[in-house]
């Protein structure tokens, strides 16, 4: 029987979605029978075990998974060393140290003899070591932000996507600690090497894609080069000759925060019918 290859990703939760999202994307398509913890990737020999996000890392370093889908913030806590494959470019957070608005504490060596709660104990007292600040650490899984108002902590370390919990909670942040997103890592056996690469591949194929718009557009031929300078394109853009010899048409690579601009500028050079289109996977 053929060996499959073992890929851990969450069980639930909006990383589980990402992680899915990610893999059916790339055509490793599965299925997942209500609570079962495997699935079959169809057509390849792949096999899917859903797992808690944060033990991911660690069953990943001792080889229960080959490859894992998680948080960085979880590799750098859990200490488990892994090879990490690929960022997937989604899930980004960063990790911050935070204080109640009206707090008199402007350094982190303030923080000294206080009492500190977060989920991160060990990013924490690594990161507060440097500042020659000891706390009292109270260790939580999730909450985190409520433990000053409830007088569990002076000051917490918790993960901030958009700051609106903080704002809620009458907190500002007095430093960050890092920044995370989700990444891909390896277990540093390297088994099925060959179905690893394959699968990064993949992935890669869809990261790389979710960077980048397909520009399509008419142009003078006299403007070209004009245009071309706003839109070179990945290598170059792909020139095609219209009925009009005046005219010709241009199809390139832009990045997706780029486009808009692109449009405008294009626009005033006197290209015509400008059109965006959505790439779902590419190999570059």
């Amino acid at each position: 029987m053929t060996e499959n290859l073992k890929i851990g990703i969450p069980s639930k939760g909006r990383l589980s979605e990402l992680a899915t999202g990610l893999l059916n994307q790339a055509g490793i398509a599965f299925r997942r029978q209500e609570r079962t913890l495997f699935a079959r990737v169809k057509q390849l020999p792949i096999e899917i075990i859903f797992l808690r996000t944060d033990d991911i890392p660690v069953l990943c370093e001792e080889g229960a998974i080959d490859i894992g889908i998680t948080g960085s913030d979880l590799i750098e806590e859990s200490g488990a060393d892994v090879t990490v494959r690929m960022p997937l470019g989604v899930g980004h957070c960063k990790l911050s140290l935070c204080v109640p608005e009206d707090s008199k504490i402007e350094t982190c060596s303030q923080l000294d003899g206080l009492r500190m709660a977060s989920s991160f104990p060990r990013v924490t007292n690594q990161f507060l070591a440097k500042h020659n600040a000891k706390v009292h650490m109270v260790e939580l899984s999730g909450s985190v932000e409520i433990m000053i108002a409830l007088g569990v902590a002076d000051a917490i370390v918790d993960l901030v996507e958009t700051g609106s919990t903080l704002a809620a909670n009458r907190l500002r942040i007095l430093t960050d600690i890092g920044h995370y997103q989700t990444v891909l890592i390896q277990n540093k056996k390297g088994r099925l090497p060959e179905v690893v690469d394959r699968v990064v591949r993949r992935l890669e194929g869809v990261v790389i894609a979710r960077d980048y718009s397909l520009l399509e557009y008419n142009v003078p031929r006299n403007k070209l080069a004009e245009a071309e300078l706003i839109t070179p394109g990945f290598n170059s853009p792909t020139i095609s000759s219209l009925e009009d010899p005046a005219w010709c048409s241009v199809r390139t690579m832009v990045h997706r925060k780029e486009v808009i601009d692109a449009m405008e500028r294009l626009e005033v050079i006197g290209a015509s019918a400008i059109l965006e289109t959505e790439i779902g996977n590419c190999r570059l």
